[in-house]
């Protein structure tokens, strides 16, 4: 066991404690003035300086150790508006609301990482640099400007000055104790949009004096499937789902509005592109059928792409302290993360880490939960990615 997952373990039931007061009170986008306030209470009292209200509920806290690079670690606090059904003694206190995708354990890891940090600089070996936190709302989310909390703490100047930037996932998919890292795009960028079809109310009976809203918004969701089938490279990535449909007020009438949701996911601009005119492509077909469409798009997050150097480092840097069998090769996945906005302010790495219980949970599931043995790995990886950057940038 390394120095640092030792250091970790000696306070592993403090954190496991945190992450279980954080699951009993989860707090919706940009809703998280509780957990921001245990966050940065935690660090202030382990010598961070700390700023709150960051990003509207976010927390930065910066420990200074002579001049040198500074290197940010980000935690994300929401959660989600799903009613948990595990029926464990840490279960969400608050109804309809629960941490369904493992960001009580990302706060956890990251107030792990700045103790062990922390303790390196009373130590005299945390490398010259300075060492900032990022404690961000609303990944899950945006606000009324489509903003999420990654974009806010940007424009309050969370990123400046930053020369490198680490972030993590838990994987309640992922098989405990591996920690899985790749250069390059490892999730997808997304962006999401409503389709609006008319048509003209009629009775049931009478379907010929009307245009069914309906059976237009089939004929568009069937056309949408081409989109991917049919216009995107068998050798790329691309995605098109439809999640929502609405329309209709009864039974016996042909209904004259459908709503439609959903979302379009890619890794390349080219095949972002494509999408978009063949999601408008495939609604126009109600127009040719008699009925009226329109589609609004909304830009999501773009791709998460680590930087090759980070990710090398990365790698490096967690074998180092969890052992060479820890490292695995990440497969992309198409779900997308706001961590990407930091990317694009300074290069880094959002890497893995399997956190799957003995019965693996799905993400955004009533019954996701993690293995909280995960929570000082978790720590002690990113302490160790940003001992390692302080120390190679800093060279």
């Amino acid at each position: 066991m390394s120095v640092l997952l030792q250091r970790a373990a000696s306070f592993e039931a403090e954190l496991v404690e945190l992450r279980r007061d954080l699951h009993r009170h989860p707090e919706l986008s940009f809703q998280e003035t509780r957990t921001a306030a245990l966050a940065a209470t935690r660090v202030e009292a382990l010598g961070f300086e700390v700023r709150r209200g960051v990003g509207k509920t976010g927390v930065l806290a910066e420990l200074r150790n002579g001049k040198g690079p500074v290197v940010a670690l980000r935690a994300d606090m929401d959660a989600l508006p799903i009613q948990e059904a595990n029926q464990v003694e840490y279960r969400s206190t608050v109804p309809g609301v629960m941490h369904a995708c493992g960001h009580d354990a990302h706060v956890s890891m990251l107030v792990g990482a700045a103790q062990l940090l922390a303790e390196a600089r009373r130590r005299d070996e945390l490398p010259h640099g300075a060492v900032r936190l990022l404690f961000q709302p609303s990944e899950e989310a945006a606000d009324g400007e489509n903003k999420s909390g990654a974009a806010r703490m940007i424009e309050d100047g969370a990123m400046s000055g930053v020369d490198a930037v680490f972030g993590l996932h838990i994987g309640g998919f992922l098989p405990a104790g591996k920690v899985y890292v790749s250069a390059g795009p490892i999730m997808a960028g997304a962006d999401s949009f409503t389709a609006t079809v008319r048509g003209v109310s009629a009775h049931a009976g009478r379907p010929h004096e009307g245009v069914d809203a309906l059976v237009l918004a089939a004929h568009a969701v069937v056309a949408c499937q081409s989109a991917v089938a049919r216009r995107i490279s068998p050798r790329a990535a691309g995605v098109l789902s439809i999640g929502t449909v609405h329309g209709g007020v009864a039974e016996n009438v042909v209904a004259e509005r459908v709503v439609l949701q959903g979302t379009l996911r890619y890794f390349d601009a080219a095949v972002r592109q494509t999408l978009q005119h063949e999601l408008r492509q495939a609604f126009s077909v109600v127009d040719a059928l008699g009925g009226r469409a329109q589609v609004e798009l909304r830009a999501g997050y773009p791709p998460v792409v680590n930087e090759p150097a980070m990710a090398a480092l990365v790698g490096r840097a967690v074998a180092g302290t969890l052992g060479e069998s820890s490292v695995a090769e990440f497969e992309p996945l198409m779900g997308a993360e706001d961590f990407a906005l930091l990317l694009e302010q300074a290069p880094g790495c959002f890497f893995w880490l399997g956190g799957a219980p003995e019965r693996p949970r799905r993400h955004h599931h009533p019954e996701f939960d993690v293995d909280e043995r995960a929570l000082i790995r978790g720590a002690s990886a990113l302490a160790a990615c940003v001992l390692a950057a302080l120390r190679e940038l800093g060279s």
